[in-house]
């Protein structure tokens, strides 16, 4: 298996409804982990890239919540929608899509 340049991290925590933290499930990661799924194969980006689902980020309340190593962006309030972008503009050209960049406050 090749190395590959970049690991993106989708956050799939659910919590039950009402629940104080909310969470990127409820908030539509699913759909967001799907469409990179999907893009993933129909561009064949396994390989160059390893995606994840993974559990709480700590950012519930700006989910569904994208990390992408090893710069170590984060990705808030992601849709479906968005998912091309981050492909094209940060997986493949390095150019991270500052419309969607988490706040900076979140790292200190």
């Amino acid at each position: 298996m090749p190395k590959p340049s970049k690991h993106i991290f989708v956050c799939a925590q659910t919590r039950p409804p009402g629940h104080p933290r909310g969470s990127c499930g409820q908030l539509g990661s699913t759909a967001v982990f799907q469409t990179f799924m999907q893009q993933f194969e129909a561009g064949q980006l396994y390989g160059q890239f390893a995606l994840t689902s993974t559990g709480c980020l700590g950012t519930c309340d700006l989910g569904p919540t994208v990390l992408v190593y090893p710069e170590g962006v984060m990705y808030s309030k992601v849709s479906p929608a968005d998912v091309a972008e981050i492909i094209e503009e940060h997986l493949k050209n390095d150019r991270p899509v500052e419309r969607l960049l988490a706040p900076a406050a979140l790292w200190s």
